[in-house]
């Protein structure tokens, strides 16, 4: 799946579900829309159903990482790279 096809997915994913306002790719998803522990896990979640598979537990402590929604893509990203070598 090609970066703009995920980025709409995920930016819906974000209004509709987290009813983030006008999120954009840089802010922090913490600070700048109150995203919590319980958010995250949510998200994997939605990210698991994109995917088509189940997150590994390395690949969820990968997400631990997570700021933006820039690392959200790339997050993505390298999971389906990893998963297609």
């Amino acid at each position: 799946m090609n970066r703009e096809v995920l980025q709409k997915k995920i930016l819906t994913i974000l209004i509709e579900d987290f009813e983030f306002v006008q999120p954009g790719l840089d802010d922090n998803l913490r600070d700048d829309h109150g995203f919590d522990s319980i958010d995250a896990i949510e998200l994997l979640g939605k990210i698991e159903i994109i995917l088509g598979f189940s997150l590994t537990r390395e690949e969820k402590e990968k997400a631990m990482e997570i700021r933006t929604i820039n690392d959200v893509l790339d997050y993505i990203e390298v999971i389906e790279s990893s998963r297609h070598t």
